[in-house]
């Protein structure tokens, strides 16, 4: 049976960032996913997590760029050393909380930078970066994402993503494959992640359309559960989506997956 994590930077949004590990926890969770982290003592969350049981599965890397506002420093050729303090930043929370997997950010494409550019940098960028992580135990990983939602975004398919792995050559750095982005880029959701599952180091949910609950969309999500065990997926699987209402009204798909 696939392990569940509540993603709090969307889910259980009715309440302070805190309140939401407490939330997750009361909702039956054993484990909790905060993209951004860093405007939080590492105190304070560590508290939460103790009290509440949770492991801390995944944060992203901080990567935006101070002067666009964009989040993409990892493919930028002209921010190399700001990654490296964004690994720093990222290194210091992924230890402190315990952090299983760390997304390494990508973003759009920037303009007057040529594809090559951009893949040589974040390929060099990675390969500093995986054999720091993989010291206090934290897999890096790649998140491809549609581009209906992010125009533009340099990594958008399965191929691009196991491509980078395969570049990268690293046995600490994988793919993040969220269901959600892959159904819109290219669909064949089972078979894919069949096929890339020793690379898979994490995955993500929501339904389409709306990025909602799943069993709101087109998603055979029962299935797709199904098939992780049949497969042999041995990782968490994280809810990432926006909550269609309360966050707590919309828990009966997994309910069942939490009480096994």
């Amino acid at each position: 049976m696939p392990k569940f994590d509540a993603n709090i930077q969307f889910m259980f949004n009715e309440y302070d960032v805190l309140d939401r590990y407490d939330a997750a926890a009361r909702a039956g969770f054993k484990g909790v996913e905060l993209q951004s982290p860093y405007g939080i003592p590492i105190d304070q969350i560590v508290d939460r997590l103790q009290r509440n049981s949770l492991a801390q599965v995944l944060i992203n890397l901080p990567g935006d760029d101070p002067d666009t506002g964009l989040k993409n420093i990892a493919i930028n050729p002209a921010r190399k050393d700001l990654f490296k303090e964004c690994v720093d930043q990222g290194l210091k929370y992924a230890k402190g909380l315990g952090v299983l997997v760390v997304n390494s950010g990508v973003g759009p494409a920037i303009d007057g930078v040529s594809h090559e550019e951009h893949w040589d940098t974040y390929v060099g960028n990675i390969q500093y970066a995986a054999p720091l992580f993989a010291q206090i135990g934290t897999r890096l990983l790649i998140e491809p994402i549609n581009t209906r939602d992010q125009p533009g975004f340099f990594i958008h398919n399965t191929e691009q993503g196991m491509a980078v792995v395969r570049d990268v050559g690293d046995d600490n750095f994988g793919l993040q494959y969220d269901a959600y982005h892959m159904q819109i880029m290219e669909g064949d959701l089972a078979p894919t992640i069949e096929a890339n599952l020793a690379a898979i180091g994490h995955i993500q949910i929501a339904d389409t359309p709306g990025r909602h609950e799943p069993g709101t969309g087109e998603i055979n999500y029962p299935f797709l559960f199904d098939h992780l065990d049949r497969i042999g997926y041995k990782g968490w699987v994280g809810a990432e989506y926006n909550p269609a209402g309360n966050t707590e009204d919309g828990l009966g798909w997994v309910k069942p997956y939490l009480a096994a």
